[in-house]
């Protein structure tokens, strides 16, 4: 018989239990890479390519600019655990569930899933009616 999970909330785990034996694995189904702040129209047109792609999308955080890649870790298991656990790069060992996103009510200053929400943003931030859209191609020829 399946019982239904029951939610977790980060204040109901104990100081001597591990947060991470109540989370499916946040931390390892993304990376994010600081970028440099869009100043110009062009700058912005590098964001628009970033969210072209799957799986990306553009934050800010305390005023850095991000590209986030919603993409999970070869080495999660099934069991939301870490397959090479031993031999975990650095930046995995230094992390710390302290500030996690285990409890689901992070939020970001600003955060561009699309790339009509970035020229949504450019044409508020430069104050002219550009557009980042090309002309619909012609279909193929009928043979």
């Amino acid at each position: 018989m399946n019982r239904p999970k029951i939610r977790v909330r980060r204040e109901d785990i104990g100081p001597e239990e591990n947060l991470c034996e109540y989370c499916t694995a946040k931390c390892c189904r993304y990376f994010a890479l600081p970028i440099d702040t869009p100043r110009t129209w062009r700058d912005l047109q590098y964001l628009r390519w970033y969210l072209l792609h799957e799986s990306a999308s553009v934050f800010v955080e305390n005023g850095v600019w991000f590209l986030l890649v919603h993409t999970t870790c070869k080495h999660l298991r099934d069991d939301h655990r870490c397959g090479i656990y031993e031999t975990r790069p650095p930046i995995c060992r230094e992390y710390s569930n302290k500030d996690c996103e285990f409890d689901d009510s992070y939020t970001y200053e600003q955060y561009f899933e699309t790339p009509e929400q970035i020229e949504e943003y450019a044409n508020a931030r430069f104050n002219q009616p550009e557009t980042f859209r090309t002309a619909q191609p012609s279909g193929l020829p009928i043979l």
